[in-house]
């Protein structure tokens, strides 16, 4: 049984291979009562295979802003630059900013805590980047997230 400080498991909703050895897994779990969806990269290797520090938490609110947004994107990217698409705050002085992001010539959407707090003020490392060419698979696993959070 789990107990009130721990995350316990309700759904697996699928996973984004990134590479050989790891991927993006799409998630809802409970936390003191509260249903969340997460995102989190997970490795695979000889001396450790679980879950990584990269991931974000998404509630009932943050979904409901983010997925219209997400839905709203063509297929194939547009953008040149990085563009912010959307905040929203999940708690005082800590925002989720979903922005389109370029690296390496390549095009993702990046889901990043940005915080603004009286001893820190800058991007958190918490956060995953899914690649754009997976962004319709992405929204599937977010509406399906979005139906198991809100339901609580």
């Amino acid at each position: 049984m789990a107990g009130a400080k721990e995350f316990k498991r309700l759904e697996d909703l699928g996973a984004l291979p990134l590479g050989e050895t790891s991927e993006l897994r799409f998630y809802v779990d409970e936390f003191k009562g509260h249903r969340y969806g997460s995102i989190r990269t997970f490795v695979a290797g000889d001396s450790y295979s679980g879950p990584t520090k990269a991931g974000v938490t998404l509630n009932g609110r943050v979904l409901d802003e983010t997925l219209p947004v997400l839905e709203k994107l063509p297929l194939e990217p547009a953008d040149k630059e990085d563009r912010e698409l959307v905040r929203v705050p999940k708690k005082p002085g800590v925002e989720l900013v979903v922005r389109v992001t370029l690296y390496k010539g390549e095009a993702g959407v990046d889901f990043r805590e940005w915080h603004d707090e009286a001893g820190f003020k800058g991007w958190s490392q918490k956060g995953v980047r899914v690649p754009y060419k997976d962004l319709a698979a992405t929204i599937a696993f977010l509406r399906r997230m979005k139906s198991l959070v809100v339901k609580a």
